[in-house]
Parts: structure tokens; sequence; C-alpha cells
């Protein structure tokens, strides 16, 4: 990897999955370009502020910890979202020195681990984004042991904060709210009952693409299929099966399937931190900014 001002990161172990990611490539679904990015938007959004970067800064997206960095210049690094052992700057940024290591443990909860270094990580921009779509195959590869990452140079100041006070990704059940999707009326009313009243566990099928939900059978009471209408993070569409996929970060831009929910945007990052086996309920009717937990 290549493209910044070099005295950067290098990758000594990447772990199940680790991806460069920012804010993706809004404004291209019309010529079939997903948006990707981070998926849990809001937790790669504070790693970036905690270390004075702009919010369009690249950062890593580490799955279930593993990941293992080799510092080539002093560098500000920090930890958000799922919180790893083995991080001594989680929500609180840091020095890592020349020469040493970041090593991420397996986090207890949560999923998704965003590390942040002052200046971003400048590798090369595909469309305007340097993030990694894993199913449109854009961006740069997964981490692989041996890459060099590239570090930007700093802009703007550094914040006067030693820690963020946030919570980490719960890891019992989770509860977000869901939206009447365009195509709700395919489910048939005892369907529409169970999607938002069940236990819904999040399978080991998911990934950045989405999360595949096992449960009740959704019963739809249009047999037919439909032509492929356009696709956004969030939407929770009901195929043949009966059992409903979230999409996540790298959906696809259209589907054929009826979109029987949204869930709203700033759960979808909380969907994000779920890993296989957790449970997910889908409570419609919340009123409007309140958050359900």
């Amino acid at each position: 990897m290549s493209g910044g001002v070099g005295g950067g990161l290098t990758v000594v172990a990447p772990g199940p999955l680790t991806t460069v990611q920012d804010l993706g490539r809004p404004g291209l679904a019309g010529v079939g370009v997903g948006r990707s990015g981070a998926c849990d938007r809001a937790s790669a959004a504070l790693a970036n502020r905690l270390v004075g970067n702009e919010p369009g800064a690249a950062v890593l997206e580490a799955t279930l910890g593993g990941l293992v960095l080799r510092a080539e210049a002093d560098l500000l690094v920090v930890t958000t979202g799922a919180r790893c052992p083995g991080s001594g700057v989680h929500d609180a940024p840091g020095l890592l020195r020349a020469g040493g290591t970041l090593a991420l443990g397996t986090p207890p909860a949560g999923l998704r681990t965003y590390l942040a270094v002052r200046g971003g990580i400048a590798v090369e921009p595909v469309l305007g984004s340097r993030s990694t779509d894993l199913l449109a195959g854009l961006g740069p590869p997964a981490l692989r042991p041996g890459d060099v990452l590239p570090v930007g140079p700093p802009t703007g100041d550094v914040p006067g904060v030693d820690v963020a006070p946030v919570p980490d990704p719960p890891g019992g059940e989770v509860t977000v709210r869901l939206l009447p999707g365009p195509r709700a009326d395919w489910l048939t009313p005892a369907a529409l009952d169970v999607l938002g009243s069940a236990a819904w566990t999040v399978t080991a099928e998911s990934n950045r693409v989405g999360l595949r939900l096992d449960g009740p059978r959704l019963e739809r009471r249009e047999s037919g299929e439909l032509p492929s209408e356009g696709l956004v993070r969030g939407a929770l569409q009901v195929p043949p099966s009966g059992a409903p996929v979230l999409f996540l970060a790298d959906a696809p831009v259209t589907g054929g399937y009826p979109v029987a929910g949204y869930v709203a945007d700033d759960d979808v990052d909380r969907c994000a931190q779920l890993r296989p086996g957790q449970a997910l309920r889908l409570r419609t009717g919340t009123p409007a900014g309140r958050r359900a937990r």
C-alpha cells in the first residue's frame, strides 16, 4: 500500500479481518457503486476526533481484534468501538513510539474496533474514498502481514481530551428502532407482528454486507417477485426463506426481495457491533427521538 508521506504503520498480523475505512463513496449509487465506509460510523468518527483528524480521514476497522501493528515513527493513536485487551489507548489517545507495537486481543463484547492515527491512513483513494468495499471489490484489499500503511500529514489541533466517556458495545440483547419499509405490505399482518416482537439471532453468515438473522419464519402474502429496487444501509429485506437480512455498510445498491422495514439510521451503527449468537430485537412504533435500549 502506498500514497502517503511514509513513517507509518507496519502490519505484523491483521487478525481475522482488518480493512481501511473512511466515509465511503456517497452519491455513486446511480452508476452502481455502493457507499461502503466504516460499519460503525459513530466509533470511527470518535476515533478521528480524538486524534484531531478531519472527519473523512481513513481509519482501520478490525473485526474481532487480532490486529498487531508496529509504528515506524512516533505516532498519536487511539482505538474506539469494541474494547480489545492489549489496547492501552482505548477511547484515550496516546503516543505509540517508533518501533513500538500495538496488539489487540479479542474483545469480550462488540465486534469492530477502530484505530485512528493522527494524519489518517493515507493509502491511495479509489473513486474518492480509501474504503475497502468487500462486496464490490473496490478500494485497498484487506490488510496482510507485512503491509506498510502510510500516514498523512497532521491537520488541525489535537483536542485536549484525555478519555472519551462512551459506553462499550453491549454483549447481550440489543433493541433498535424499526421504521416501516416500502414493501411491508408484502408480509402478512401476523408476520409483521412477529418481526417487531421476536428475538432474532445474528448468524455466523453475517459480514460487512449485512446481518443474517435467525428466528421464526416470516410469511409473505405476495408470492411473486419484485423488479430490483434501490437499497441503502439499514434496509431489512425478507427473502423467500422468511429469514430477514439487515444490510450494513457494504450493502448492494439494488435488491429484488421486499424491504419490510428500515432500522433507524443512528441505530445501524449499533447493529454493526453485533456478533454471531447475539440477540436483536426490532422495535416498531418507537416514538421519534427516543433511542431504544
